[in-house]
């Protein structure tokens, strides 16, 4: 859906957005499920093949979300993360079991991972764009409506749990529009949450 590709342009931009502003640079938290699924050697073909394979993974994914997103709030105050600590759920529902999102939700992985997207700006970007290509590694939708499914499961999914998130939308073809949008809404809960101390 573009994630990778937007927290790249958002990275390279932060030096001029941030200079008017007191706040360090963030680290960046990318592609853990990638790294998980090379270590642990599993494929995307597991997720949907095998609903314990599926249920191991995304707790494999979870734990080093966690462990990443503590990593860089070790060396910064804040973080960019590509995917986050929430699609674990997300696919061990669609793919492992209904249950298996409770599951996860007892780790005290998910737990500390759901306490910093509280206070986060989660953005989801929705499916159906024109440049997803697949890299033999990301799980690919088999239809246009199985990837809008699964964009409406991560929506569902965040209403269920109460966060707070905003949808890039796929009509917003230009990169730089993207970030714009980004920044107006990061600086947009950044105030909120300046205000609420």
């Amino acid at each position: 859906t573009g994630k990778t590709t937007l927290v790249n342009k958002l990275h390279n931009d932060l030096e001029h957005w941030l200079a008017d502003i007191s706040i360090d640079k963030p680290q960046i938290v990318s592609e853990v499920a990638r790294t998980v699924l090379v270590k642990h050697k599993y494929s995307a073909q597991d997720i949907q093949t095998s609903t314990t394979r599926c249920f191991e993974l995304q707790q494999l994914i979870l734990e080093a979300q966690a462990s990443s997103e503590k990593e860089a709030l070790e060396t910064s105050s804040w973080f960019i993360s590509d995917p986050s600590g929430f699609d674990p759920l997300v696919y061990a529902k669609r793919y492992a079991a209904p249950d298996a999102v409770r599951q996860l939700q007892k780790l005290p992985a998910w737990k500390k991972v759901k306490a910093r997207m509280e206070s986060s700006l989660i953005l989801v970007c929705e499916a159906g764009t024109p440049w997803l290509m697949d890299d033999g590694v990301r799980l690919m939708p088999g239809s246009d409506k199985e990837w809008m499914q699964l964009f409406h499961d991560f929506c569902e999914l965040l209403d269920d749990i109460g966060l707070e998130y905003c949808v890039v939308p796929r009509t917003m073809l230009y990169l730089s529009k993207r970030a714009d949008l980004v920044r107006a809404k990061w600086t947009e809960r950044r105030q909120s949450l300046i205000d609420k101390r």
